[in-house]
């Protein structure tokens, strides 16, 4: 068993504890990024978005996924989301990153 799948495992276990858990939802998305199984990365983050709209974390990564499979309006969607998100939340560390992140990713 990989280094992966035992965390993925392990993500699993917690959830199934705790499945209102956002912070596990958005590990397990995080893994199968790793695993670059991003269709699957990108179904759980949805997931936790659908579950936790005010998971601030969730956007730029989610965002991200969408500009390595060429869907550049769909990330445009999910920074300028996130965004607002931030603003609500005054967290301006994660304003910054996704501002510069979205800026980027519509050059």
């Amino acid at each position: 068993m990989t280094a992966t799948s035992q965390r993925l495992e392990y993500l699993n276990t917690l959830l199934a504890e705790d499945p209102d858990d956002s912070f596990v939802k958005y590990a397990i998305a995080k893994e199968y990024e790793k695993l670059d199984d991003l269709k699957t990365s990108i179904a759980k983050f949805e997931s936790l978005r659908a579950d936790d709209p005010d998971y601030v974390g969730l956007y730029y990564h989610l965002a991200y996924i969408y500009t390595e499979i060429d869907e550049m309006e769909k990330a445009l969607e999910i920074y300028d989301a996130g965004i607002e998100v931030a603003k609500v939340q005054n967290d301006l560390h994660a304003l910054s990153e996704l501002r510069n992140a979205r800026v980027n990713a519509d050059i």
